[in-house]
């Protein structure tokens, strides 16, 4: 029920920004970076475990459960998230909800636990998170897939029920209030097997690529020396507002970078096109958004990049269905960020209803695993667990 009420009130604000931007186009350059700073000044003062996207956190919070439940899965740092991340999108951060929900989810698992004076354990942040997952995007085979990948290092069987149990109650709700939507909307388009072997690993290959360099450089973040860029990352206020002027500048000559980017990636994926530069100046404005400091996930903001690179490719790909291309370009990229192929192949079919895509979808994603090690060795989200693992000692 939190992540419904989650998705409603995010896509709000980002429906108010985009009012906002289409009556006066010059306020985001103002609005933007001043809000980044002040969002990064009230994360720092009231809870600094809300920064970022919220699943390095719970990585992190299996370490110590106990401890965890009142720094990093705490009742504070989940309402930080909760309403900051919404601030976010309403001053136009290239932000998504799911991994702030993932974050939330647990904090409630381990709450609602603590309350009935139940032993906390690590499976209990990891059901909460994968509960979160299934919620946010009304998928829960992704949910559990997602646990197994991502939130548990070692996926022990004592806790399959309870995962199981969570994503389940997640899913049910979601579908009662919510209905039985499908995120994207349907997407039947196939290739033919002699297409697929030529579209899976070109798509695979650049998309992996891709990712492989945003979690790359989002690593590097906190510990790129260049003498300017370490100055600026000492003054967290100064640094987020930087950021904010990278998000306004782009985001207001382009109209296309803002927010989730759910809009954008939901038309091209129907057929839409948009300028080819598209994919590039998402990935800066995200990037910026995400190591601003600024609470929100990567989710939904990698899928809108992974559509624009799929454009693309429809471009070198003529004649080849075009809506099946972009979906290959999304699972590549999406999987070269997060580096968990299952949990991407399963998010993409079922938001999009492309079951006929399955195997293509699956080639792709572990080609850009491939793809992507080759550029960044380390999961993104593991290694910025660690920060929060050290921070919280």
């Amino acid at each position: 029920m939190i992540a419904l009420l989650f998705a409603e009130l995010a896509d709000w604000a980002n429906a108010r920004f985009r009012e906002l931007y289409a009556n006066w186009w010059w306020a985001p350059l103002l609005i933007t970076p001043l809000g980044f700073a002040v969002i990064v000044w009230l994360t720092n003062s009231f809870a600094p475990v809300a920064k970022g996207s919220g699943i390095p956190q719970v990585m992190a919070a299996t370490k110590n459960p106990e401890a965890a439940l009142s720094t990093l899965v705490s009742l504070r740092a989940a309402i930080v998230k909760f309403f900051l991340t919404i601030g976010a999108l309403l001053i136009g951060a290239s932000v998504g909800r799911e991994g702030p929900t993932v974050q939330i989810a647990a904090a409630v698992m381990g709450r609602i636990h603590k309350i009935f004076r139940i032993p906390l354990k690590s499976s209990v942040y990891i059901a909460g998170g994968a509960a979160g997952v299934a919620a946010a995007f009304n998928t829960p085979l992704a949910g559990v897939a997602f646990a197994i990948e991502e939130l548990a290092a070692a996926y022990e069987q004592r806790m399959t029920l309870l995962v199981m149990a969570a994503v389940l109650i997640a899913g049910m709700v979601s579908l009662g209030i919510a209905g039985d939507y499908i995120y994207f909307g349907a997407m039947h388009q196939t290739l033919g097997f002699k297409q697929a072997l030529i579209a899976t690993p070109v798509a695979g290959i650049i998309g992996g690529l891709a990712g492989g360099l945003f979690s790359r450089q989002m690593l590097a973040s906190g510990t790129f020396e260049w003498e300017p860029f370490a100055r600026l990352r000492e003054r967290p206020l100064l640094f987020a507002g930087a950021c904010g002027v990278v998000v306004a500048v782009l985001g207001s000559f382009s109209g296309l970078t803002w927010g989730t980017g759910y809009d954008t990636a939901s038309s091209i994926i129907s057929g839409g096109s948009v300028p080819a530069w598209f994919g590039g100046a998402k990935f800066i404005t995200t990037l910026a958004t995400a190591i601003s400091g600024v609470p929100g996930g990567i989710f939904a903001p990698s899928l809108s990049i992974g559509a624009g690179i799929g454009d693309l490719l429809r471009s070198i790909l003529p004649g080849y269905a075009p809506g099946a291309v972009v979906l290959l370009g999304m699972v590549a990229y999406f999987t070269g960020v997060v580096r968990a192929p299952l949990t991407a192949v399963i998010i993409i079919s079922e938001t999009t209803a492309s079951r006929g895509l399955m195997m293509p979808l699956l080639a792709a994603a572990l080609v850009g695993e491939f793809a992507a090690q080759l550029v960044c060795k380390e999961k993104l989200y593991h290694g910025l667990s660690r920060r929060f693992t050290l921070s919280d000692r």
